[in-house]
């Protein structure tokens, strides 16, 4: 429906995701309802009303989270006029366009379709990228919507704060009393059993999105770059963000590491676990698949 190249290899990851997402939110419901007996209702309620607030909502949760706020085309007209002419190039509707204070140099985009999303750039971006490398990673990021694998990713994160909303549920709102006073032993049992099926619900959810994440960046890199046929800037752009990373203080890089599944590149404090369990692919991988790209493009 728009101009990004299509790419049948995102499309069958992120159906292959939302299936065994969805067969593992049945069962982990499912399980739920067993244990906890006559407070299945409850866990129905509560099960149901953090799926809709997180489908319907996602764009501005995730915008509050990340600090952005909207701007029109009078306080950020540079901004607004390379997506307008992202979005003419691509010939799909404009996302809402928004800006988030902090010097973490970095990007994403949010929504459950093209026509309720949103891209965002932090003022630390801003400052440091020229037009052209704006331009790619505006088209980085405005792919994800066009692709729609932004929602895909939204949806799939639910499980795990799913898992860790309904183990504070269990343990702290009594659950294992809905089966009678009487039986402690049971009780006990529960309050074992949920936090460890929670637990395992949640690595696998997070494994899941993690795979379906580095794919769904080099897809983005792929179709942003031959949109806008200069790969060498979306590489440029690249490089000096990575590069900027390390003078960015851990705090701040702390306080970004939580939402690196959604952003352009990730923000990661130090050599730390999350290097390994990155949400994208290895720079130099990134830069590699631009440099061919680059090639093709020269021929």
């Amino acid at each position: 429906m728009t101009r990004y190249a299509p790419d049948r290899g995102l499309t069958t990851r992120m159906v292959t995701t939302m299936f065994f997402i969805g067969l593992l939110y049945v069962v982990f419901v499912g399980v739920l309802i067993v244990l906890l007996g006559r407070a299945w209702p409850m866990v129905l309620l509560i099960a149901g009303g953090l799926f809709v607030a997180q489908f319907w909502f996602s764009d501005r949760i995730a915008a509050f989270s990340m600090g952005a706020r909207e701007v029109t085309p009078e306080q950020a007209p540079e901004l607004h006029g390379a997506v307008d002419r992202l979005c003419a190039l691509a010939d799909m509707p404009k996302p809402r366009v928004a800006i988030a204070d902090t010097d973490v140099p970095n990007a994403f985009a949010t929504g459950r379709n093209q026509k309720n999303s949103m891209v965002c750039a932090t003022t630390g971006l801003l400052r440091r990228l020229s037009p052209d490398e704006l331009e790619g990673v505006l088209s980085h990021e405005l792919s994800h919507v066009a692709h729609r694998d932004v929602a895909v990713m939204t949806i799939a994160s639910f499980l795990g704060v799913l898992a860790g909303m309904m183990t504070r549920v269990a343990l702290w709102g009594g659950f294992g009393r809905a089966r009678g006073s009487d039986n402690n032993g049971g009780a006990a049992v529960l309050a074992l059993l949920i936090p460890l099926i929670s637990a395992v619900v949640y690595v696998i959810s997070f494994l899941l999105t993690r795979l379906l994440s580095r794919y769904r960046e080099l897809s983005a890199d792929r179709a942003g770059a031959l949109l806008t046929g200069r790969p060498s800037s979306l590489a440029s752009a690249l490089t000096k963000i990575s590069g900027d990373m390390s003078r960015i203080p851990t705090r701040d890089l702390r306080q970004a590491e939580p939402y690196n599944a959604f952003y352009f590149a990730p923000a990661l404090s130090g050599q730390s676990l999350a290097n390994l369990f990155s949400s994208h692919p290895p720079l130099e991988k990134r830069l590699d698949q631009l440099g061919r790209i680059s090639a093709q493009l020269g021929q």
